[in-house]
C-alpha cells in the first residue's frame, strides 16, 4: 500500500463528480460536518455508552464519547501526518493528501459508533441471539449460510459501515456520500462475518459487499484473501483514540459515579504520568483543591501520553502498516510502563465497572427490550398481510425495505429500524407495545 493511493477524496455515489468539485472546505472537512449534521449522529445523545443515561450526575454517552474520541483522533492524523511528511518530504509534492490524516481520522471517529443498537453491546448481543438460539432460529432456511452469519454475529462495526454507505429507498446513491479514504478508515475488521472465526467482529454484511470491495480497489489496500483485506493504516488511528477515550473516561465516569475511590483513580492514572515528571505532577495537585479537577488533570495527562506513544508506535510501524503485516493495536507496541498502566485500567474496568450492579441492569432490560421488538417487527416483515403486522409495519419509516423480496433484506430492514432506534424511543415503543403507556387522549 501507498498513500498516494490510500487518501483519495473520491466519494462514494458520485465519482462521476469528483474532478468537479470546488470548495474551500477539503473533501474530508465536508465529511466530518455532513456527520455532525446527520440525524443518526444526533440520535447518539440517546444511546448508552456504559453506564446507564444519566440522572443527576452526567456520564457519557454515545454522543460525548464520539466527540471525544474525534478530538483524540485529530491529533493523532495531524501528529502522524507532520511525522510522515518529515519522514517522506516528497509526499508534499504529490496529491497523497497526506497532510488530511487528522481530518479524515476525526471524521472516521464520529462515525465509528453510529451503526451501534440501543443499550451499548446487549443490544447487539440480543440480536445476534435472537437468530442463533431464539425464535428466529426459524429463518435459517431462508437464507444463504453467508447470510445467516451476518444476523447471528450482528455487530454495530459492520452496521456503521451499512448505515454510512446503504441506499436506502428514496435516499441518494451511495448512502451518506462519503470519501472513500473516510469510510474504509471505520473498518476495523475488513472481511464480512463468514470469515470472522471464533470473534464475533466483523466489517461488513454481505449487503455491502460489493461497496467495500470497490472501495479497497480504488484505494490499493492489500487483499488477503477472497473479500478479506489488510486494515487501511488510519484504522489504527481511529482504534487507538477510540481505545484511549473509552477506557480513561470510564475511570472518570466511575469516579463520578463511586464506584471507584479517588485513591484507587489516582492510583490508576498516575501511573501513565512520566518519572522524570512525577514531581511536577504532585505540585499542580497539591495546588488544586477540588477533587474532581485533579481527577480531570490526570487524566488529560494519560491521555495526552496515550496519544503521544501511539503516534511514536505507527511511525515507528510505518513499513509493517503499509505492508498489511502489523499485528494487534497501537496501544499493544506502546513503552512496556505505560501499557502496563492502561492493563491496569482495564484489568480494574472489567472489575469494577463494566459487571457493576447498575451496568448490569441496563444490559438486562436492554436485552429483553430489543429481543421483543425484533420479535415483534421480524415477523410483522415476514408475514405483512396479518392485521396485527399492518399496524406494526405502519410504525416503520418507508425508507427501511420492509416489504424486499428477499427474507433477508427484510430482516435487514427490520435491523435497520431498531439499531438506529435511542434508548428512550426503543424502551417507550416496548411500553407502548405492551400496553404500559399510551397516548394522552
Amino acid at each position: 500500500m501507498n498513500w498516494n493511493q490510500l487518501i483519495s477524496n473520491k466519494r462514494l455515489g458520485q465519482e462521476e463528480l469528483h474532478l468537479k468539485r470546488k470548495d474551500d472546505r477539503t473533501e474530508f472537512k465536508r465529511d466530518y460536518d455532513r456527520l455532525i449534521f446527520s440525524s443518526p449522529f444526533r440520535r447518539l445523545q440517546n444511546k448508552t455508552q456504559v453506564f446507564p443515561l444519566p440522572g443527576s450526575i452526567f456520564v457519557h454517552n454515545r454522543l460525548t464519547h464520539s466527540l471525544e474520541v474525534a478530538s483524540v483522533g485529530r491529533s493523532l492524523g495531524d501528529d502522524v501526518a507532520r511525522q510522515l511528511l518529515s519522514r517522506h518530504p516528497e509526499l508534499a509534492q504529490t496529491q497523497s493528501h497526506i497532510s488530511e490524516c487528522g481530518a479524515i481520522v476525526s471524521a472516521a471517529c464520529l462515525a465509528h459508533d453510529m451503526g451501534n443498537p440501543p443499550f451499548g453491546h446487549s443490544g447487539e448481543r440480543a440480536i445476534a441471539a435472537y437468530f442463533s438460539e431464539g425464535n428466529g432460529l426459524k429463518y435459517k432456511e431462508m437464507m444463504t449460510a453467508e447470510e445467516w452469519d451476518d444476523i447471528t454475529h450482528f455487530d454495530g462495526n459492520a452496521n456503521a459501515f451499512r448505515l454510512l454507505t446503504h441506499t436506502f429507498k428514496g435516499r441518494r446513491n451511495g448512502g451518506f456520500v462519503m470519501t472513500y479514504s473516510t469510510l474504509a478508515s471505520i473498518v476495523k475488521y475488513p472481511y464480512p462475518a463468514s470469515q470472522a472465526g471464533p470473534k464475533p467482529k466483523f466489517g461488513f454484511f454481505q449487503s455491502e459487499k460489493d461497496a467495500y470491495r470497490k472501495i479497497a480497489q480504488e484505494l490499493g489496500i492489500t487483499p488477503l484473501g477472497p473479500d478479506r483485506y489488510a486494515r487501511h493504516p488510519l484504522v489504527y488511528l481511529v482504534e487507538a483514540a477510540d481505545d484511549i477515550c473509552y477506557e480513561i473516561m470510564d475511570i472518570e465516569d466511575a469516579h463520578k459515579l463511586r464506584l471507584l475511590t479517588t485513591r484507587e483513580t489516582t492510583d490508576l492514572l498516575i501511573g501513565f504520568c512520566d518519572p522524570d515528571r512525577i514531581e511536577h505532577v504532585h505540585e499542580v495537585l497539591n495546588s488544586v483543591d477540588d477533587t474532581n479537577e485533579k481527577i480531570v488533570y490526570l487524566r488529560s495527562c494519560a491521555i495526552g501520553t496515550l496519544e503521544r506513544e501511539c503516534v511514536k508506535a505507527f511511525v515507528e510501524n510505518e513499513d509493517s502498516i503499509l505492508q498489511g503485516t502489523f499485528q494487534g493495536s497501537l496501544i499493544s507496541h506502546i513503552d512496556p510502563r505505560v501499557r502496563q498502566a492502561y492493563e491496569k485500567c482495564a484489568d480494574l474496568s472489567v472489575r469494577k465497572i463494566y459487571r457493576s450492579k447498575d451496568v448490569v441492569d441496563i444490559e438486562l432490560a436492554g436485552y429483553r427490550i430489543i429481543s421483543q421488538l425484533i420479535d415483534l417487527f421480524t415477523e410483522a416483515a415476514m408475514h405483512p398481510g396479518k392485521a396485527y403486522s399492518k399496524l406494526l409495519l405502519s410504525r416503520v419509516s418507508t425508507q427501511y425495505e420492509v416489504d424486499a423480496p428477499e427474507p433477508y433484506h427484510r430482516i435487514m430492514a427490520v435491523l435497520d429500524y431498531i439499531s438506529g432506534m435511542t434508548d428512550v424511543f426503543a424502551l417507550d415503543l416496548y411500553r407502548k407495545i405492551n400496553g404500559e403507556s399510551l397516548p394522552m387522549i
